[in-house]
């Protein structure tokens, strides 16, 4: 099969939303058993681990790409599940969705469903879509073959730089003498946010491995709406609005790049 097998990829796309409903759901009633609801950022890795595998299982298209995809998606979304459950564990909740349910009139079971939780399963099953075509695609030969090498590449400087970020992060932070200081060394002296830079990284080296195929390269704004959150929406640019307040933040910004890692200025 080398073409685009448009009812294999219904069947992974339907399934795909089967089981981010069924999580985001479990996870909405977690979050309310607990009375926190930012339980949504420890599922949002596991759901792509899910969807991967429902692709990899449903999908027809060539065999070694499909569980290629798996085990790059599970490693990067069990990592990411179990540090941010490590990350939230014990403490209250994100000041992010207080001022957003304070914004969206209360926290009803319907404000809450239709402002996180749809919100956020509906953007797993958009941003997987690259996992789900590629499901359903023949295997990748001549230039093909090279996107996905590439792609494979791109991945591991994502999870590189996110998972080193990460630890370095936590690692400055467990110091008492730190208390009050801005984590500026290893990665963070190169880019102010290395975890959301590693993590487009990873999206973009899949939609390559996707790309590989025709059509797979169509999915191309999966990676760019990822990246887009990542950079402007909910990530960098919310954590930087908080963060500017702090003391030495400001001058930490004039010298250290916003996003791509940069050589630190003098």
């Amino acid at each position: 099969m080398n073409g685009f097998d448009s009812s294999g990829f219904g069947a992974v796309t339907a399934a795909s939303l089967l089981v981010l409903a069924i999580l985001q759901a479990a996870t909405f009633l977690v979050g309310r058993r607990i009375g926190r609801y930012n339980v949504v950022d420890v599922t949002w890795g596991l759901g792509f681990v899910l969807v991967a595998f429902v692709a990899a299982v449903l999908g027809d298209g060539d065999a070694l790409r499909r569980w290629l995809v798996f085990v790059l998606v599970a490693v990067w979304g069990l990592r990411l599940t179990w540090h941010m459950y490590t990350k939230s564990a014990g403490k209250g909740e994100d000041p992010r969705y207080e001022e957003m349910l304070d914004r969206a009139g209360g926290d009803s079971p319907g404000v809450v469903i239709r402002k996180i939780f749809l919100t956020q399963g509906f953007a797993q099953w958009f941003v997987s879509l690259p996992l789900q075509v590629s499901a359903v695609l023949g295997p990748a030969s001549g230039v093909g073959a090279v996107a996905v090498v590439l792609g494979v590449l791109l991945w591991v400087i994502g999870v590189v730089f996110e998972s080193v970020g990460d630890h370095q992060l936590k690692t400055f932070k467990a110091d008492p003498s730190h208390k009050g200081e801005i984590m500026d060394v290893g990665l963070w002296a190169w880019t102010r946010h290395p975890n959301y830079f590693g993590d487009s990284c990873v999206w973009w080296g899949l939609w390559l491995i996707a790309a590989s195929v025709w059509p797979g390269a169509v999915t191309v704004l999966s990676p760019v709406v990822m990246t887009y959150f990542l950079v402007f929406a909910t990530g960098a640019r919310l954590l930087e609005k908080s963060m500017s307040q702090r003391p030495g933040y400001p001058e930490y910004q004039q010298r250290t790049s916003y996003f791509l890692p940069l050589p630190p200025k003098r």
